[in-house]
């Protein structure tokens, strides 16, 4: 005659953890009250957790009586089973701790030029206070360059601007930037009384980041209606690059709200007003899609929403 069980999933002929446990300190205690007591259960949820292990596996495993508990002889054969089981499940345990401490050990970040140069130092500063033993490696690059980087599981959080969140990951929202047009004092637009409008701008050779970029996205959006974007008078790869360009005199750009602050308030750069056109974009935390981010990759997620964009 064939034994139904035989073809039941193994956690359901098994006994679970706590209950091999439990047969273990009636063991090694002879009483399953002292049992009972040792791991913070109840007596009677014991006795109910010893006559599920019986049921289940067919056989009687403990005799009580007024004088304690004892093993049966089946029961002896089980114990020894589940020691080996029990001490498997703890070097599992151990296992997946050491996984952990490793994991939380390091952070891998990739960021889009803005973010990483006027943003992430601040949080990262703050990082390093709640977790100084967790080593951080921070790559700067454009929104699909960190893109690629979290797909390929070369960094464990990333941070874009742009219009939307790349194919393949998740995202939220942490802030809001603004585009601003800038020349340098000299540029004939720094005398400017009226805003540019957007014809005009899409027609005048700017300088501007490379394809990729988030503030490219936003501009090649923006001025899609009117033409597009005019040939780039300079392709720049750094913000700091593209910033110093424009201060020098080489001509009109195109920059973050968050880049030119220093400059604006020292006119080292002069804004010129756009109307007509919408020059914001949001700033996204980004991760692959369906893996939340853990660890202190959690934690630089959570400080970013503390901080006002």
């Amino acid at each position: 005659m064939t034994d139904a069980s035989a073809g039941a999933p193994l956690a359901h002929r098994v006994p679970d953890l706590g209950a091999l446990e439990l047969l273990l300190a009636v063991a090694r205690l002879g009483s399953l009250g002292r049992a009972a007591r040792e791991l913070g259960i109840s007596q009677p949820a014991a006795s109910s957790r010893v006559r599920a292990m019986e049921r289940l596996l067919g056989v009687a495993l403990v005799d009580r009586s007024p004088h304690g508990s004892r093993l049966t002889d089946a029961g002896t054969l089980v114990t020894d089973w589940a020691r080996r089981v029990v001490e498997a499940a703890e070097a599992f345990d151990a296992g997946a701790q050491a996984l952990r401490g490793r994991r939380d050990s390091r952070l891998r970040v990739a960021a889009s030029m803005t973010i990483a140069e006027y943003l992430l130092p601040g949080w990262l500063t703050a990082l390093r206070r709640a977790r100084p033993d967790t080593a951080v490696s921070l790559h700067a690059g454009n929104s699909v360059t960190v893109a690629e980087r979290l797909l390929a599981h070369e960094a464990d959080l990333g941070f874009v601007e742009g219009l939307s969140t790349p194919e393949g990951l998740d995202s939220a929202v942490i802030g809001h930037d603004r585009l601003l047009v800038v020349v340098g004092p000299g540029h004939p637009w720094a005398r400017r009384r009226a805003p540019l409008d957007p014809a005009e701008l899409a027609g005048t050779s700017l300088i501007l980041r490379e394809p990729g970029s988030g503030t490219r996205q936003v501009l090649d959006a923006g001025l899609a209606a009117y033409g597009g974007l005019a040939e780039p008078l300079l392709e720049l790869a750094s913000t700091t690059a593209l910033k110093a360009a424009v201060v020098g005199g080489a001509g009109p750009g195109v920059l973050s709200e968050l880049a030119v602050g220093e400059e604006l308030a020292s006119r080292r750069l002069v804004r010129v007003a756009v109307e007509g056109i919408r020059l914001r974009r949001d700033l996204r935390a980004v991760w692959p899609a369906g893996a939340r981010p853990a660890g202190p990759a959690r934690d630089l997620l959570s400080l970013t929403r503390h901080q006002e964009i």
